[in-house]
């Protein structure tokens, strides 16, 4: 087999997880109820694109604890309305959830994608205050491609991005099923002409290959259940962010649309590991 066709089978989780159209429908469901039962502020514009909004879910108690969610979908499908559902959970743990959009490929390219999670993450910094957060209470969270964008942001200088922003702007970050090394994607044969990655582009947008921008932990997750080409990018990262990724949490019965779920199972290793990457678990 050859590198084209065996990424192509690796990368294809819909093929690889029949049952995701269910999986997704109950997300879709209880995003739905949620959005409907709490207290939210749903598509505040960070930037000037259609794309840039972001939904916010405050916590009434906490010590003002935000996470600032990336949805998946391989950079070009989904949308943050799809996962309302992680909020439930969190908002009740005393920890806010912030849901954010991004524009989809292929009308804006990965690198665009990137600089609008720069732009959200600086509104989130300086917004933050209005909905009862805390400035120094910021983490960011994704899952699949958001666990690529997750871990760009862990790598952002923002003092060089925005004078105003502080240098470890996210106190933390959790990256579930993310994609690290873009490389492989450029042989994906249904997926790339929509990316438009060349070698060069994929490696400049590979968090694996550049440093972390702080000592702000970084924690790892990624279903049991996952293809290997997951499992190894999730392994990459650890072993190329030592020094930051301070745990990697196993999912053993999950694939790579279940392992969301144990986001929001408050008694999960991924709940509780997050709460204590959060400093939460006191």
């Amino acid at each position: 087999m050859g590198n084209n066709e065996f990424y192509s089978r690796e990368y294809n989780n819909r093929v690889l997880f029949p049952d995701h159209p269910a999986v997704m429908s109950r997300w879709a469901e209880k995003s739905a109820r949620t959005r409907s039962s709490m207290i939210c502020y749903l598509d505040r514009q960070y930037g000037e694109s259609a794309g840039e909004t972001l939904d916010i879910f405050p916590a009434r108690k906490g010590d003002g604890t935000c996470m600032m969610f990336i949805h998946g979908g391989f950079w070009r499908a989904m949308d943050k309305h799809d996962f309302s559902f992680l909020a439930p959970a969190w908002v009740d743990a005393g920890v806010s959830i912030v849901a954010v959009n991004y524009d989809l490929c292929p009308a804006v390219t990965i690198e665009e994608i990137v600089k609008q999670m720069l732009r959200a993450s600086g509104w989130l910094w300086k917004h933050c205050e209005d909905y009862g957060m805390d400035q120094d209470r910021l983490y960011v969270a994704g899952h699949s491609a958001g666990g690529h964008l997750t871990a760009m942001m862990m790598a952002a200088l923002w003092p060089v991005y925005d004078k105003d922003l502080p240098r470890d702007l996210f106190k933390g970050g959790l990256s579930v099923s993310g994609v690290y090394d873009l490389r492989p994607i450029v042989e994906v044969d249904w997926l790339n002409p929509d990316l438009r990655l060349d070698e060069a582009a994929a490696l400049k947008l590979s968090p694996a290959f550049m440093p972390p921008a702080t000592r702000a932990p970084v924690v790892t997750a990624v279903g049991g259940r996952e293809s290997s080409e997951f499992k190894r990018q999730n392994a990459l990262l650890g072993s190329r962010w030592k020094s930051a990724v301070t745990a990697d949490i196993e999912v053993p019965g999950a694939d790579h649309f279940t392992v969301l779920d144990e986001l929001c199972n408050q008694s999960s290793p991924l709940f509780t590991g997050t709460r204590k990457m959060m400093k939460l678990d006191k």
